[in-house]
């Protein structure tokens, strides 16, 4: 019996153009392809003519739906696994099926690429080799804790933030860190990209004035070092 395999692979952030040949190979060679939503692959798929067939896989997955998978893998099939964008297992619910696979002994692949998070450090220019990842800031429930809890970091903290909620994130920056520089990566590798450096207020003073910078998802790289 073939060895069934799960491949774990990043697709662009953004431009399509930010996808490496052996993500494409994979993914049309794969069984079918694990993802978030079936309308977002499916324009990548179709602007590398990939015939794959879409299964959808997100946060709302059963444990019905784990083994399922589980059990084609262990049929020797190849899964592949994407998120919406950038690499599936940072922020996403694919780490639950990479323990899944992992436990049930399955045969595991990375196939790097595109990630806002390494983007966005390579683009703000921060000195030094350390830093803290803190994921997506919370929507409700836990918020104040989370900026509490970047405001005791002692190297840049590192979050995703939405286009909802940006000015809200700055403000309350702007209350518990008010001179630590803030970088603000907006639409990184899409038309429109830019880094917005300066203190939670000069930042908000700037999004205040050009309302169209509040648009689009942002990486926030927190550095309250003097």
């Amino acid at each position: 019996m073939t060895e069934g395999k799960l491949s774990i692979v990043a697709t662009p952030i953004g431009n399509l153009e930010d996808m490496t040949y052996r993500a494409v190979r994979t993914l049309s060679e794969a069984d079918y392809i694990l993802c978030e939503d079936t309308r977002v692959t499916g324009i990548l798929k179709r602007h590398y003519e990939i015939d794959t067939p879409l299964k959808r896989y997100d946060a709302h997955a059963s444990d019905q739906t784990h083994d399922n998978i589980i059990a084609d893998l262990e049929k020797g099939q190849h899964v592949a696994m994407v998120s919406d964008a950038g690499t599936p297992g940072v922020s996403d619910p694919g780490v639950l099926l990479v323990q899944a696979a992992r436990v049930a002994g399955i045969l595991i692949e990375t196939i790097p690429g595109a990630s806002a998070l390494t983007a966005a450090v390579s683009l703000a220019g921060i000195a030094g080799n350390q830093f803290t990842f803190m994921g997506f800031v919370p929507q409700k429930k836990g918020r104040e804790t989370f900026f509490k809890e970047i405001n005791q970091c002692v190297q840049p903290a590192i979050c995703f933030e939405s286009t909802h909620r940006i000015m809200k994130a700055l403000e309350q920056l702007s209350q518990l860190q008010p001179e630590a520089t803030v970088y603000l990566g907006r639409e990184l590798t899409k038309m429109h990209e830019e880094m917005l450096v300066g203190t939670a207020d000069e930042l908000l003073e700037t999004l205040t004035i050009t309302p169209v910078k509040q648009k689009g998802e942002f990486v926030m790289i927190v550095d309250s070092r003097s």
